[in-house]
């Protein structure tokens, strides 16, 4: 990181090299150097430095990132406004500001590099982030099965919404399924939404990885960085032959997923999240890459031939809670049984044994 001066800034750097032998991901330091860098560009305009900041400057950058606008959040203007409601998915498109998620972890990665260098001496005692201590106190020993305890957020915490995971329906499925043009989305879309494997994950496998007679593809994980089995439906298998066909078997050391136009060159994320952009602008929907991975889980969970650990095992996930929430009912996927609810007619009124219909009618009309 390099200050106004063009120098680095050390404290960041220290911190940040921490991280680093920490065995973090260096995704994780590059995310947290520009939440740093976010941070010491405030304190420069404010002309305070880093270790005299106080809870005042922490309330300004969390000011700020209510109020500013999110450059990542620039898109076309036929993309759709930001925040509205796509009609056809039922799907918020991204405010056009930070969200709370965003503007929390902000906050975290401040009060992380100020618990840093209090812990080596360098830093003000006091943390300017504020922290509740009723959180800490009713966290510290929870067991991970139990639930979440109600406590008060700490000050200048942002409320999180907890949302639903957006799941395709069949019918739009089917829809985004046909949009696209050629044997390799079509692979990368039925392998997507039968292996709940993350985008990065998916695009990143070679020829090698490919068990064909096991209908099993290796991906390296996420959040372990391991090399794990996920399976994947035959008609995936059937499609990826159908594009090698076409595109060629990659040689040793080559991509599997390929560019279509120039020299061929690794498919990368963004050029796949295009592919599915040209596909939205056609349908009038707005689906990302990410919807592909909640509905498999959302399949997976509903599907009474498996059990909640079973499709936790496919996702790889850590904590049998995160695949519990893709068991949730949507009204969207009840249409047929309402239908069936609604046809059903009213059973006829019968009174009790004993009691004369003519005199129950003089009684009470009708």
């Amino acid at each position: 990181m390099l200050g106004a001066d063009g120098g680095e800034i050390e404290a960041a750097v220290q911190y940040l090299r921490d991280l680093a032998l920490g065995d973090v991901s260096p995704l994780t330091c590059r995310s947290y150097g520009f939440d740093l860098l976010r941070w010491f560009r405030l304190l420069w305009f404010l002309g305070v430095e880093w270790d005299r900041a106080t809870s005042a400057e922490v309330a300004v950058l969390a000011g700020w990132m209510k109020s500013a606008r999110n450059p990542q959040r620039v898109r076309r203007a036929d993309a759709g406004s930001a925040g509205t409601v796509n009609p056809r998915t039922g799907k918020r498109a991204l405010a056009g500001g930070y969200a709370p998620r965003t503007i929390n972890h902000a906050l975290t990665v401040v009060y992380r590099f100020y618990d840093f260098h209090a812990h080596l001496g360098l830093g003000p005692v006091l943390n300017p982030v504020p922290m509740s201590h009723e959180q800490r106190v009713k966290l510290s020993h929870r067991s991970p099965l139990e639930p979440l305890p109600a406590v008060r957020r700490s000050r200048l915490r942002q409320r999180v919404p907890k949302q639903l995971p957006r799941a395709i329906p069949d019918r739009l499925w089917d829809e985004l399924f046909a949009s696209m043009g050629c044997d390799r989305d079509r692979a990368l879309l039925s392998m997507y939404v039968s292996s709940g494997a993350r985008a990065s994950e998916l695009l990143g496998i070679s020829l090698d990885d490919v068990d064909w007679g096991g209908q099993l593809i290796h991906v390296v994980s996420k959040g372990t960085r391991l090399r794990q089995a996920v399976p994947v439906s035959p008609e995936s298998l059937r499609y990826l032959a159908l594009y090698l066909a076409e595109a060629g078997v990659p040689g040793d050391g080559e991509p599997l997923w390929r560019t279509r136009r120039g020299e061929p060159r690794q498919l990368s994320y963004w050029a796949m999240r295009r592919v599915l952009q040209r596909a939205n602008e056609r349908r009038g929907t707005n689906w990302t890459l990410h919807d592909l991975r909640h509905t498999a889980a959302t399949r997976l969970a509903n599907d009474p031939g498996m059990t909640l650990n079973e499709v936790r095992a496919i996702l790889r996930h850590a904590d049998i809670n995160t695949t519990g929430i893709y068991t949730a009912v949507r009204v969207e996927d009840l249409f047929d049984k309402l239908q069936e609810h609604y046809a059903t007619p009213q059973p006829p009124r019968r009174l009790a044994a004993g009691y004369d219909p003519d005199d129950v009618r003089v009684v009470f009309g009708g």
